[in-house]
């Protein structure tokens, strides 16, 4: 982070081959951004998984899986090329679909089935995009292609617009995007709650940010034709993700519901493709990881006491837990864009761009779905903590005895990721500033392309061998 802030954009060449030809990792801020908030989340994952994941799983490999997963994330945000780029998400998906059967349910099973299945076609489609762009240009290095695309017409011009379609659709379905994101709530509420709040705090969002990359970096000359396209899809998964939310009466369900309707609040920034759209989508990405994960966590400890997540059998939650019930409270408010909480500064942002692009029917669907899943939020909160418990149900929802050392560790992540959540709201300048920082290195390449190519990490590892070589041998 401190590297990036004083150079922009770092860069090494693994192996020091130089780039195009070697393995290129890179780092801005975009990804300094992504990689922070999936530390964070991954750590109160972690903790909240101590206590709150059964013992068998843990003895069945949950923890490794957890830091794996962690690692493809990280390989994802720093890789230089395209071949790497679909080998790392190749290794989430292998981690996801071990920690999504991990316990070897049936309802988890039929879930990771269709996630398995429907993520082999979205690679398929992702390698041959990256076919076309090597035909293309020889190259799958993204700071070589960068400068490529940007150089005099190609006598196979329309082929960059069928890999942009390529690649549009395989990580739109990673990324759960209308239409493509009917996998996701059949697969996202079926494991224990420590997989579900990694998995839909963070995976769809890294799909989100490849999008953001490729999109900013590689298909920038056929913007006519793809921009308003992503608008369009940006107006239709909020609406329908909020609508599908609104519907259910599943507290897990409403969640995963809930992430498609945001991740077109996120599209809606590349779609507008302005500095301060792209900047409030990357402050959406940061918010929604933090608190996406946290109300999930918080369903799980709804859940763990009352042995239920259907909002008819739950009810007065609130009298028996009023901190969790505040926790609640609070997140669910930063979802909803309630101000002066982080979820209203990501939208004020993308509303702003979208007003001063000319994009008012964009505008006007996001803050209704933003009503709406305000809406939704109350409902959970009315039926979960503040509605009488149903008499028919009184006997199930007695709350199941935990130890209270035990308890305070499952509330002490939940607590963390909200104590994130205040702060980037209430004092959101610092984070503002950052992802102005990253839309404008993700606009404006020059920094980006010069670091790579010029191999300055080449460079740098080389000297640091040199000085190891004088130190052992004086």
């Amino acid at each position: 982070m401190r590297q990036v802030l004083e150079t922009n954009v770092v860069s090494t060449q693994v192996g020091n081959w130089p780039a195009p030809y070697g393995i290129t990792l890179v780092a801005d801020m975009f990804s300094v951004l992504i990689l922070l908030s999936g530390a964070i989340i991954g750590f109160a994952v972690y903790l909240y998984s101590l206590q709150g994941l059964d013992v068998t799983r843990r003895r069945f490999g949950y923890f490794p899986l957890l830091l794996l997963l962690q690692m493809g994330v990280s390989g994802v945000c720093l890789t230089g090329d395209l071949f790497n780029l679909y080998v790392w998400f190749e290794v989430i998906l292998i981690c996801c679909f071990a920690m999504l059967s991990l316990g070897g349910t049936k309802g988890q099973l039929e879930g990771t089935l269709k996630y398995v299945t429907i993520n082999f076609i979205a690679s398929g489609l992702l390698l041959t995009g990256i076919g076309i762009m090597y035909s293309l240009y020889g190259s799958l290095n993204l700071a070589e292609l960068a400068v490529l695309v940007r150089q005099a017409d190609h006598p196979n011009l329309p082929l960059l617009s069928m890999a942009s379609i390529f690649f549009l659709v395989g990580f739109g379905i990673k990324s759960g995007i209308f239409p493509l994101f009917f996998w996701l709530p059949a697969s996202y509420h079926t494991p224990p709650i420590s997989i579900s709040a990694f998995i839909a705090g963070l995976i769809t969002k890294v799909g989100m940010y490849t999008l953001i990359r490729l999109f900013t970096l590689l298909f920038v000359s056929n913007s006519d034709f793809i921009l308003p396209l992503l608008a369009v899809l940006s107006g239709l998964t909020m609406v329908i993700g909020v609508i599908g939310a609104a519907a259910q009466t599943d507290f897990k369900k409403i969640l995963s519901f809930h992430i498609i309707s945001q991740i077109g609040y996120m599209l809606m920034g590349l779609a507008i493709y302005t500095p301060l759209a792209i900047a409030g989508s990357i402050f959406f990405i940061v918010h929604n990881i933090l608190v996406k994960t946290n109300l999930f966590l918080i369903s799980g400890v709804v859940a763990q006491r009352h042995r239920t997540f259907s909002l008819k059998r739950l009810g007065g939650v609130y009298l028996l837990q009023p901190t969790l019930a505040l926790l609640f409270l609070l997140s669910a408010l930063s979802l909803a864009g309630t101000p002066p909480l982080s979820g209203f500064w990501g939208k004020l942002m993308l509303a702003r761009a979208g007003l001063e692009a000319g994009k008012f029917t964009l505008v006007a669907v996001s803050l209704c779905v933003s009503l709406i899943t305000l809406f939704s939020m109350t409902k959970i909160w009315n039926e979960v903590f503040w509605k009488p418990r149903p008499n028919t149900y009184k006997a199930e929802t007695t709350m199941t005895p935990v130890n209270p050392q035990r308890l305070r560790m499952i509330y002490l992540p939940i607590v963390m990721l909200l104590v994130f959540i205040l702060f980037i709201g209430i004092y959101a300048s610092p984070l503002i500033r950052l992802s102005e920082r990253a839309a404008a290195g993700l606009l404006h390449i020059e920094n980006y392309t010069e670091t790579v190519l010029s191999n300055k990490g080449t460079e740098q590892n080389r000297h640091k061998a040199q000085a190891h070589e004088v130190t052992s041998h004086p």
